[in-house]
């Protein structure tokens, strides 16, 4: 018996499997909301923010340093109601400070 391997575009291996598709959903969720509040962030934050997981009805944001995630709690009930504004359902962003 022979097998034969054949390579696959990631972007067809998640269409194929339920997981990866849901998981490439949500991704490109999390990154489409970080796009729609970015606007509302000042210029100089910006580079300090990275889209994170979804669950639920709760964003998590990724932030560089504490004195980031300081200025963006500041920020938080705007961009709450920005983004329930353009459809989406956010009751909570979360803030996780990288180190």
């Amino acid at each position: 018996m022979t097998r034969r391997h054949h390579a696959v575009s990631l972007q067809q291996a998640s269409e194929e499997s339920p997981t990866l598709a849901r998981l490439t959903a949500l991704t490109r969720e999390s990154s489409d909301r970080l796009r729609a509040i970015e606007t509302l962030i000042p210029t100089g934050l910006r580079p300090a923010i990275q889209a994170g997981p979804i669950d639920g009805d709760s964003w998590c944001l990724l932030v560089r340093s504490n004195s980031a995630a300081a200025k963006l709690r500041q920020l938080l009930p705007a961009l709450q109601a920005h983004l329930r504004s353009r459809g989406w359902e956010v009751n909570a962003i979360r803030l996780k400070v990288q180190t």
